[in-house]
């Protein structure tokens, strides 16, 4: 007689998103129903972890109870304890093993000069504490040069562990590929008590030294942290599922959680939420607008997920796989300033704590309060979880009053204060979305908006309006979209090598030989892991770029045909152009093992009749109008409960809900669908604002300046991107600035002062010389030192550009770069006793 056991009884699922100020909580209810919950990140009065009080809070059980698995069937989650522990430099000492003359390596890096003009460079605080040189060295194709003194360097170890060290990072050169002296200087680590070793051929296998060991390096110092974070958590919920949502877009069971994969933890939870909820609207091609308290992530999606697999966080060099978002220090919290000639927004953020001024924790005016001082937030419509006790609403008095002391500063009033750094704050915004979209290629006209975040709605119409873009989708969620996407994204593993082989026809059996052991370890892990019940699929891919370049572009593995047709097709919608004889490079192959994650289940209903839209009341808002003046308009306050499928919003509006807010500005329309999607579009042709006296309007300078700028450093991107010249791509030696109809500078991106302080001069040479000859598509060359060159080797290509019917020259724009093999006494034109 066989009996059956009885189904499981349905149990509650939590998804959750550990952000910098808010921590948002989407509960799943055993019947199916989604509940949320947000509440502050950082409250120690009220909470140890936030993540774990709003799974008590949903699930009604008082501080410091048991949360069990007979309540709770999994936790899905997001956090930023790593990123916040790496930008704070508060992660695990770590020693650095490296190969004997490289000690210096990782702090020497590139020549990258971020901020350049700076007088006092305070360079990025170093991760490891202390460095051992291990007496060892393999050659780069395998041939030991130096055996592995394993004595000396079992002494070393010892030392470090007896001066208190437990974590080690291990990079030897050319350990990505032969890895036999890391595994023994690994193990002899192990012996000597390290209770976290990173090697470099399992963290990141991957060409490039110092890519590579800061990877290492980054992993040693979170993972301790990680592991303390996932412990402390799952000491709360004993015997309950726990996994993270990885940088690359996929869900790992934490007790795997690794350091390196941990750094957009968060924001990846975003994107997956972002293509689930788009795809389901029907909308193919999105822009991810993801506005929190402290920054603004921005992202792109045509169909597939869009990965990085060499980025840099927090002054530190990363080679792992990555959703590829690009972040603005343009969030809610970001603070207001005026020195006096600008208003400045950002980059520096008021956080959670003490947070906006009107947070009640005597904080300073910031970009949250500035749409409270313009009506576009209600405080009565806001989560109250401020004050002493947590349950108080946002003070406008106190906001009131700031704004008021800037009016008196600027002349101007208090409401036009607000407006202008709200306009400022959309223009950093929009400057942000261009670098992911126009500068890879995309007609973003022909995207969709989606916005999300706590404040993404009160700036989505604005935005949109600055990009072009005349469609904007807001999901029900939008307000905690990163939580909503860890309960859809997929389980996966992600794998790489670095082959370094030409693209010929016979290098594609190997290549594949690779791709299958990847495979076979990408599918054994998620076997190990005993996550989802889906079948694993593996999608097979190759880092190709062109010969002697730099710039390796990520495409499925196929046919050489198919390879090389993938390859420069994305290659010249990148970079315009395609570089014809050039051979092909496979630099690397990745695999990813995936178990899909559950389809979002939102049912349709029947649109109703259109109707009068109820509204709770009129409120005044300050905002541009249809002609983009900007006054007191008279906007409807109408909360998403009340609105039904079919229902159609005029703007200017505000719609409020539990978890955010969206601004219906004048010109747009806001519809409810089937859905239960908001689906804004603008209905009024765009009024185009002509800039006059940009001089002393100090809005409109910050403006003006971010928007040059942003043309400079996406000139400067491009040169680097598409330069041969290890002078241009790993040197920097090359300067990219615009120029008015005269030759004098309108901006430059932050590029070499040698350059930029003496380009005008070979501007103004190439108009004197070549007036009334120019004509659109004239490109010049120049590098005479009595011209405006700096040395024969920099040459500058200066290129007029022509506006509409425009005759003359509107403006233009210079390059300028360090050729090696132009000019100078020696070969390389740096001889050694150069001044």
């Amino acid at each position: 007689m066989t009996t059956t056991q009885p189904p499981e009884p349905a149990r509650w699922q939590f998804w959750i998103d550990r952000g910098g100020t808010f921590t948002d909580v989407v509960g799943k209810r055993p019947d199916g129903q989604l509940v949320t919950h947000k509440l502050l990140s950082d409250n120690p009065e009220q909470y140890r972890d936030a993540a774990v009080a709003g799974i008590r809070h949903l699930l009604g059980l008082a501080p410091g109870a048991p949360v069990t698995p007979e309540l709770v069937e999994c936790v899905k989650m997001g956090t930023t304890v790593a990123t916040n522990a790496l930008l704070e430099r508060k992660g695990e000492p770590t020693l650095l093993v490296t190969t004997q003359g490289f000690r210096d390596a990782l702090r020497i890096a590139y020549q990258n000069r971020p901020r350049i003009f700076d007088r006092h460079i305070v360079l990025p605080e170093l991760l490891y504490s202390r460095v051992v040189e291990a007496q060892e060295r393999i050659g780069a194709h395998g041939d030991v040069i130096e055996p592995l003194d394993e004595e000396h360097l079992k002494e070393c170890l010892w030392g470090a562990y007896d001066a208190g060290l437990r974590s080690v990072a291990i990079v030897f050169m050319h350990g990505y590929r032969y890895a036999q002296h890391e595994q023994v200087a690994a193990r002899l680590a192990r012996q000597a008590g390290f209770t976290q070793v990173s090697t470099s051929h399992q963290t990141s296998p991957m060409m490039k030294f110092v890519g590579r060991g800061d990877t290492t390096v980054v992993d040693a110092y979170l993972s301790p942290i990680l592991r303390r974070y996932v412990e402390q958590v799952a000491g709360e919920m004993p015997g309950v599922k726990l996994f993270f949502m990885q940088s690359s877009g996929g869900l790992t069971d934490a007790q795997v959680f690794q350091g390196k994969d941990a750094i957009l933890s968060g924001p990846a939870g975003g994107i997956v939420g972002m293509a689930r909820t788009a795809g389901l609207a029907g909308h193919d091609k999105v822009i991810g607008f993801d506005m929190g308290g402290t920054s603004t992530d921005v992202s792109h999606y045509a169909g597939e997920f869009e990965r990085e697999f060499e980025t840099q966080v927090a002054g530190v060099r990363m080679r792992a796989p990555m959703m590829s978002i690009h972040t603005v220090a343009a969030g809610g919290g970001s603070i207001l300033g005026f020195d006096g000639a600008r208003f400045r927004v950002g980059p520096e953020s008021a956080g959670a704590n003490p947070g906006p001024a009107s947070y009640r924790r005597g904080g300073p005016l910031a970009v949250t309060d500035a749409n409270v001082m313009v009506g576009k937030i209600q405080p009565a419509h806001f989560p109250k979880v401020f004050g002493h006790a947590a349950n108080e609403a946002l003070d406008r008095d106190v906001v009131g009053q700031k704004f008021a002391q800037l009016a008196v500063q600027s002349g101007r009033s208090q409401e036009d204060v607000a407006h202008g750094f709200i306009q400022i704050a959309v223009q950093q915004m929009a400057n942000a979305i261009k670098k992911i979209s126009v500068a890879r290629g995309y007609d973003v006209t022909r995207y969709t908006l989606q916005c999300f975040g706590g404040a993404g709605g009160q700036h989505a119409c604005l935005v949109a309006d600055a990009l072009g873009m005349t469609r904007v989708f807001v999901h029900p969620l939008a307000g905690v979209l990163s939580a909503y996407g860890m309960g859809l994204a997929d389980q996966n593993v992600i794998r790489e090598q670095a082959v370094e082989t030409r693209l010929v026809p016979n290098a594609l059996a190997g290549i594949e030989a690779t791709l299958e052991q990847l495979a076979t370890i990408a599918r054994t892990e998620l076997e190990r892991q005993q996550v989802g019940s889906g079948t694993a699929v593996v999608h097979r891919r190759v880092h190709v770029r062109y010969e002697g370049s730099d710039s390796a572009l990520i495409v499925p593995f196929g046919s050489l045909a198919e390879i090389t047709a993938a390859f420069e097709n994305a290659y010249r919608q990148r970079f315009a152009f395609r570089m014809q004889g050039k051979g092909l490079v496979v630099e690397a192959v990745s695999v990813e093992a995936v178990v899909p994650g559950d389809a979002p289940v939102e049912p349709r209903h029947a649109l109703q009749p259109e109707r009068e839209v109820p509204r709770r009341s009129t409120v005044r808002m300050y905002t541009g109008g249809v002609d983009g003046v900007p006054v007191w308009h008279d906007a409807a306050l109408v909360v998403r409960e009340d609105l039904r499928p079919g229902d159609v919003i005029p703007g200017p509006a505000i719609i409020a809900e539990k978890n955010a807010t969206t601004i219906v500005e004048p010109g747009w329309e806001a519809a409810l669908t089937d859905l239960d999607h908001l689906l804004l579009n603008r209905r009024v042709a765009r009024a185009v604002q002509h800039a006059v006296g940009t001089t002393v309007d100090p809005v409109l300078l910050e403006v003006f300046n971010n928007l040059f700028m942003n043309i400079a450093e996406q000139m400067g991107l491009q040169l680097q991107n598409t330069a041969h010249s290890v002078n241009i791509k790993e040197r920097l030696d090359f300067s990219c600035a615009l120029f008015d109809t005269a030759g004098n500078l309108i901006a430059n991106a932050p590029h070499m002062p040698v350059h930029l302080g003496s380009m005008g001069e070979s501007i103004k040479t190439v108009i004197r010389e070549n007036a009334g000859n120019m004509q659109p598509g004239d490109v010049y060359v120049l590098n005479d030192p009595y011209h405006g060159g700096t040395h024969l080797p920099d040459i500058t290509v200066i290129t007029p550009v022509y506006l509409a019917d425009e005759v003359t020259p509107t403006f233009y724009v210079g390059s300028r770069g360090h050729q090696a093999d132009v000019g100078g006494v020696t070969p390389g034109s740096m001889p050694p006793f150069s001044t």
